[in-house]
């Protein structure tokens, strides 16, 4: 099954906080997430949106744009459409008992679910390959 391939943040909306309304929310476990946030920064020109974590650490979100929850189909992750129920791109976490691993002001819009595919299965084999290794 195919994402979409485009690099739109979200949608093409007036204000970077309508934007954020129109993303899609992708929600992996923390140990891949993180991995997978060191490869996109050490990647060559890969755009990286906002970065979300919950209190506990055991997750984290990556901001995509609108659409891809109808086609996201990576193992061990969930895309939640976020259908503007309140996502805003403010210093605050939209979620009470989150906070933001890379904020708004330092991100791209979203996230391309592409490049975040790619990154994921990264971080899943990395994280396979060192578990093996023990």
């Amino acid at each position: 099954m195919e994402t979409s391939q485009s690099n739109e943040p979200c949608t093409s909306p007036s204000s970077a906080a309508e934007a954020a309304a129109a993303c899609d929310l992708v929600t992996v476990p923390a140990r891949q997430g993180l991995e997978a946030v060191d490869i996109l920064r050490r990647g060559a020109g890969d755009a990286m949106g906002p970065v979300l974590h919950d209190g506990g650490c055991a997750t984290l979100g990556f901001l995509v744009p609108a659409g891809t929850a109808a086609g996201w189909d990576v193992p061990g992750s969930t895309c939640t459409e976020t259908d503007g129920r309140g996502l805003r791109l403010t210093p605050q976490p939209p979620v009470e008992g989150s906070d933001w691993l890379l904020p708004p002001g330092e991100a791209d819009l979203a996230t391309d679910p592409a490049v975040l595919r790619r990154a994921l299965g990264e971080a899943a084999r990395m994280i396979e390959a060192a578990d093996n290794c023990r």
